[in-house]
Parts: structure tokens; C-alpha cells; sequence
């Protein structure tokens, strides 16, 4: 989707403290051999506070960067990746209740580690719809010291993080541009996630764990082992390749344009792979280093990181930031970010609003 005609107003995030992966190794928690392996150093944990609690604070700090009042917002997107309080109970009402206010629509996003994506697409078909429409706020939480998940052991190279983000998607200009954003799905791919687990009766209600390490494991092996499922994985590379075309031709620039770029957080290899296999740009320009202190935070990964990058002036006007992700399902996202300034909580002590 272009989206020349949408903008950032503000962005916020909430990170709570770090435990460093020697310390989980030494308390057995971590495995030893993989400290090398994927070289992460520490995952944010956020003890007690819920998940909602987190989505409110970024939220708060998005909406005070953007100039906005709350009754300026006409829409509230809330996205996750895992429970977020009392079953049957919306999470995105506790925002509503404390920030934004009745007069505007809510809806709770279930699209994996790339909802905030969705979130993005909707938001910017939403304001498009209607005369008058001004601005969209998108947020996202998690908080995975939870029963039923290990979050040192939970995904494929990578530890789970604690963390939430919320942006204001804008029509009015702001510090930056939101260039182009899309999604593509590879469905033969869904089992990745899910493998051989029934679907009835759902394994929380069974108190069965979450292990989507073991289920990529399984799936990946099975493919090998019965030979035509290798083509999904050709698949899921092809259309990886094939998003993030899309979206630096519609943001209208080329691989070598790109200032920096946010993926997943999760090992180095799986950066590498991106950055100088897929796009022939170094590594380094990816907010790897970052990520690697912070884990991987479900769904607010590159939001967090883009937070990160203007208040710490790793991106300037005219820089442009590629994000990218993978969600269940399978679905494959991109987007492209154009700063076009340096917005004043940039330039503040602490980057507070």
C-alpha cells in the first residue's frame, strides 16, 4: 500500500528492565551453547505489569509526542501476541477507558509478531474512508512471564521479550512519513506454528505450553523428510524477497537508500541474512545491536526500535528506516519509515515528551 499520504505524529515505547543471558545460564535457564550460537545479551522483563499497563504507558507517551489531544483520535488499534488478561476481556477498553475515550472505534488485533503491519494497513485505509478522519492510534503489548511459556526457550533463535509500543498514525504531516507499507501470506506454511498440535480443544485450555521452537523444528524436519514440503520454505523465502521489493519500490527508493533497518529481534545470523544476503547492505545498519539487549517483544520490535532510533539520533530527516517481520500464519510484512525531522522530544534530556 502507498501511503505518501499518511504520517508519524508520535511514537512511544516502554521497556522495562533487562536480565542478562549469563545470568539465566548460570541459573539453568538459558542454554550455554547457544549464547555463541545467537550471541544475544540480556531480554526485558516486566515482572508483574500487565501487559494493558505497559499498552497505556507507551500509549500515553505516543499520543503527548503527537501535539494530539486524545478526542482528536478517531481510531484505536491494540495488537498482541500473547494473553493479556482475563479470558473473554478486551484489552484495548482499558486504553480506552484511561486515554482515548468512548467516540472513537477500538478493535483488538490477533496477527502475531507483525501486527502492528495490520495495524498500520487498516489504520491508513480507516482514516482514508471517511471526510474529517484525523488520526489512528496503534499499540502494542506483551508480557510473557506468563505459565504455559518459557521465554528463554519459546522461539527459534531468539529469547521473548517484555515491552509495548504505540504510534500515531496521522494525516496531518508530523516527523515523519509512513512511505509504504504491505503484507503478503504464504498459507501452505501454516502449520509452522502449530505442527502437529490439534486445534480441539485449544491447548490453553489444556494447560499445554507454548513451544513455537519445537513446533518450526518439527515442521522444518518433516518438510526435509517428505521432500515436497521443501518448497514451502522456497516459498517463504521467495515472497520474503518479494514484500520488501514492494515496499521500497512504493516508498520509492532502492535497497541502497535505506538509512537503517528493524527486523526481528532475534539472532545475528537472522540479521545477516536480511541485510547483506537479501538487501547487499551491512549488517550494521540493522538495530540488531539493539535488539540483542531487549529480545524479542512480539509484536513491538521495530516500532520500539524506530522510538529508539530518533531519540537517539540514529536517524535524522531524510533518513529512511526499512522494517520487516514474520507473523503466524504464515504472513510476511514490510514497511518503510522517511524522517523528516527531529522532533523536540528527540532533543530533550531522557527523550521524555
Amino acid at each position: 500500500m502507498e501511503t505518501a499520504d499518511m504520517y508519524i505524529s508520535g511514537v512511544g515505547a516502554y521497556l522495562p528492565g533487562t536480565v542478562g543471558v549469563d545470568h539465566a545460564v548460570a541459573a539453568g535457564w538459558y542454554p550455554a551453547e547457544e549464547v555463541e550460537l545467537h550471541r544475544l545479551a540480556s531480554v526485558a522483563v516486566a515482572g508483574d505489569v500487565p501487559a494493558p499497563e505497559m499498552a497505556l504507558r507507551a500509549a500515553r507517551s505516543a499520543v503527548a509526542r503527537s501535539g494530539r489531544s486524545p478526542t482528536d483520535l478517531d481510531l484505536l488499534l491494540y495488537t498482541s501476541t500473547w494473553h493479556q488478561g482475563p479470558e473473554g476481556w478486551p484489552p484495548q477498553a482499558y486504553v480506552q477507558r484511561h486515554l482515548v475515550g468512548d467516540g472513537v472505534l477500538s478493535a483488538q488485533l490477533k496477527q502475531g509478531c507483525n501486527g502492528m503491519f495490520t495495524a498500520l494497513e487498516l489504520a491508513a485505509g480507516y482514516l482514508r474512508a471517511g471526510p474529517g478522519r484525523q488520526a489512528a492510534l496503534l499499540v502494542a503489548a506483551d508480557n510473557y512471564g506468563t505459565p504455559l511459556v518459557d521465554r528463554w526457550r519459546m522461539l527459534p533463535g531468539a529469547v521473548a521479550g517484555d515491552a509495548s509500543s504505540a504510534v500515531v498514525l496521522d494525516t496531518e504531516p508530523g516527523f515523519a512519513r509512513l512511505a509504504s507499507v504491505c503484507s503478503v501470506s504464504v498459507s501452505q506454511a501454516e502449520e509452522m506454528h502449530r505442527c502437529a498440535e490439534p486445534l480441539f480443544p485449544p491447548g490453553v485450555t489444556e494447560g499445554r505450553t507454548v513451544d513455537f521452537a519445537a513446533h518450526n523444528d518439527a515442521f522444518r524436519r518433516r518438510a526435509v523428510v517428505e521432500g515436497d514440503g521443501t518448497g514451502v520454505l522456497v516459498t517463504l523465502d521467495e515472497r520474503m524477497a518479494e514484500v520488501i521489493d514492494r515496499a521500497l519500490s512504493e516508498a520509492g527508493i532502492k535497497a541502497g537508500d535505506v538509512t537503517r533497518v528493524a527486523c526481528m529481534n532475534t539472532s545475528q545470523e537472522i540479521a545477516d541474512q536480511i541485510c547483506e544476503h537479501r538487501l547487499g547492505i551491512p549488517s550494521s545498519r540493522s538495530t540488531w545491536e539493539f535488539g540483542r539487549t531487549i529480545g524479542h517483544c512480539g509484536a513491538s520490535d521495530q516500532i520500539v526500535a524506530l522510538e529508539h532510533l530518533v531519540r537517539s539520533g540514529g536517524l535524522g530527516p531524510g533518513d529512511h528506516l526499512l522494517m520487516f517481520a514474520y507473523g503466524p500464519g504464515v504472513t510476511i510484512s514490510a514497511a518503510v519509515v522517511e524522517i523528516l525531522e527531529s522532533p523536540v522530544w528527540s532533543r530533550t534530556y531522557g527523550g521524555d515528551a
